[in-house]
């Protein structure tokens, strides 16, 4: 087997896709989930700007182009398994999430249901024209 340390991603593991977290640089926190396939990965390593593969679009989505909110990349890191990358950013724009969050990790489950935990930094629709 060889060592995913020298190796770096096993795309083949994920059937061509992996999970892709992408982690604020300076505070830790989790920003969003999305999946790269080896061309999102190798244009972000090139560029040091986060690209992913968009599932529902089923093209390369580079983080930003419609909302302005790109991430710079700081450092890339890979599991032990290499079957899932995290991506350390700066987040350009102030927010990561489609619906206008910082973070796509806005909502916190309670007891009592979902809680929205987080503040708006824009209006989703005055940014894509749609919510």
């Amino acid at each position: 087997m060889a060592d995913s340390a020298v190796v770096g991603p096993n795309f083949d593991r994920g059937g061509g896709l992996l999970p892709a977290i992408a982690q604020d640089a300076d505070t830790g926190e989790v920003l969003m989930l999305a999946w790269m396939n080896p061309e999102s990965y190798a244009e972000t390593l090139a560029t040091g700007r986060a690209v992913y593969f968009s599932r529902s679009r089923n093209k390369l989505w580079r983080k930003g182009e419609e909302s302005g909110n790109v991430q710079q990349v700081e450092s890339v890191f890979i599991d032990c398994d290499a079957d899932t990358i995290l991506l350390k950013v700066r987040q350009i724009g102030g927010a990561a999430c489609h619906e206008g969050f910082k973070s796509c990790f806005f909502r916190r489950i309670t007891p009592q249901g979902v809680e929205v935990v987080g503040q708006r930094v824009f209006d989703p629709e005055k940014v894509y024209g749609k919510k």
